[in-house]
């Protein structure tokens, strides 16, 4: 890539970072202790990842699901409905799952369009939402101190975060890959050795950069995807690691860049709830299991990644994880 074309695309990555920081001025959620704001090459870990196979399965919904503003006494639920508003932490800069339209100001796409259904369970209205942007770090302390009741956010669902928060059912399935120069040459994370990689700090994509058998690549972590992005664009890194939902929005916004095809894990993602939360994270397993069944979600898919190809199946369901 030409100097002047990294530069000019470089550009515009700092106008979005810049707009988005602005966005995020009222940000009430704060910083993961540990999560660092200048570059390091030591990923932070979620902590130790106990067997909890099957790792997608959640908590069966409930029964009947109660008909909006007739949630029931002493639940989440009502909680949220007496406030008023249901607060999801979301992302802003995540291209058709979660970022700002530049012509509305409104934030929009896949993940949004998943909260916007809850909210619509619970008052009728999907507008009755309030959304906390906030960076990968930042969203299981917001869940854990009740900043915000919910986490839209292309959330991987692991064994190591079930021990500290409550996950939904499986609502969309990624996988991880590599951002590159689109005349690098380069088709999988193998070629990287000695060669610098970002990710973002508290991410899925960080922890498999300090696997064993990716100790050869320089591992550079920031605190957002966005810093990543910057550092691409800038030569900083020759590559960014992440699930290709992320990339792929980056690789939209940069003719000079290209996904690889290949993926190297595979990433389950699921709403995010307060581990004290199980009757609002059966609640919303209920309104998932109807999109699945109803054809919303499949409307949703489409909406953000028209065909073709055809949309496929949404991820099945499995309960069975035990109540406390």
């Amino acid at each position: 890539m030409t100097t002047c074309r990294r530069t000019a695309a470089l550009l515009v990555t700092l106008a979005v970072v810049l707009g988005l920081l602005a966005s995020c001025s009222n940000d009430p959620a704060a910083e993961e202790p540990g999560a660092e704001s200048t570059t390091t090459t030591t990923a932070a870990p979620s902590g130790p990842a106990p067997d909890c196979a099957p790792v997608t399965a959640s908590f069966a919904p409930g029964g009947p699901r109660p008909a909006p503003n007739q949630m029931p006494d002493g639940t989440k639920m009502k909680e949220i409905q007496d406030r008023g508003r249901l607060i999801v932490g979301v992302s802003a800069d995540n291209l058709l799952f979660g970022s700002e339209n530049p012509e509305t100001g409104q934030i929009e796409g896949f993940d949004i369009d998943m909260a916007r259904e809850v909210a619509r369970a619970i008052f009728g209205n999907p507008d009755q939402i309030q959304y906390v942007v906030m960076s990968f770090a930042q969203r299981i302390p917001a869940l854990q101190d009740r900043s915000v009741d919910m986490v839209a956010d292309v959330m991987t669902i692991n064994c190591a975060r079930w021990q500290i928060i409550n996950f939904s059912t499986e609502y969309y399935t990624a996988g991880q890959t590599i951002l590159v120069a689109a005349d690098s040459g380069i088709t999988s994370i193998r070629q990287l050795a000695g060669q610098k990689v970002c990710a973002p700090a508290r991410s899925t994509s960080a922890e498999q950069l300090e696997k064993p058998e990716n100790s050869e690549i320089e591992a550079v972590i920031v605190p957002t995807s966005s810093d990543c992005m910057v550092a691409f664009q800038s030569g900083q890194v020759v590559a960014l690691a992440g699930d290709d939902t992320v990339l792929a929005g980056y690789a939209a916004q940069d003719p000079y860049a290209k996904l690889v095809d290949e993926r190297y894990t595979v990433e389950p993602y699921g709403l995010g709830f307060n581990q004290a939360d199980v009757d609002f994270t059966r609640f919303v397993n209920s309104v998932l299991e109807d999109m699945r069944t109803d054809g919303t979600w499949t409307t949703i898919y489409e909406r953000w990644f028209p065909p073709p190809p055809a949309a496929p199946p949404p991820p099945a369901a499995m309960y069975g994880r035990a109540l406390p």
